[in-house]
């Protein structure tokens, strides 16, 4: 079993060929394809790591562009009639891994 832990998006993903990644927003159109940053790359019993050098890229291609669960932020202050409601959704970007190599 191969698979690579890579850096995308501020977080650390374990991935492999095949598998689906949601992360924050890439730049790109649907279809196009992306290299992710490996940190380790775990080959059966072997074990590389970004400090020993890493010489294999792990090549993913964009699925869709979506939004993260709305986030509801309200702030509130006892007596004074300050309120204030405001939501977030989280712009992500859904990748699939295409290669490890």
């Amino acid at each position: 079993m191969v698979y690579a832990i890579v850096k995308t998006g501020g977080r650390q993903e374990k991935v492999s060929v095949g598998s689906i990644v949601v992360t924050n927003r890439i730049d790109g159109e649907a279809g196009d394809k992306v290299e992710l940053e490996p940190i380790m790359l775990v080959d059966g019993d072997k074990i590389t790591t970004a400090a020993d050098g890493i010489s294999a890229k792990v090549t993913a291609e964009i699925v869709r562009d979506e939004k993260g669960p709305k986030i509801s932020i309200v702030k509130y202050k006892n007596k004074t009639g300050y309120r204030k409601r405001q939501g977030h959704r989280q712009p992500l970007t859904r990748l699939k891994v295409l290669e490890i190599a």
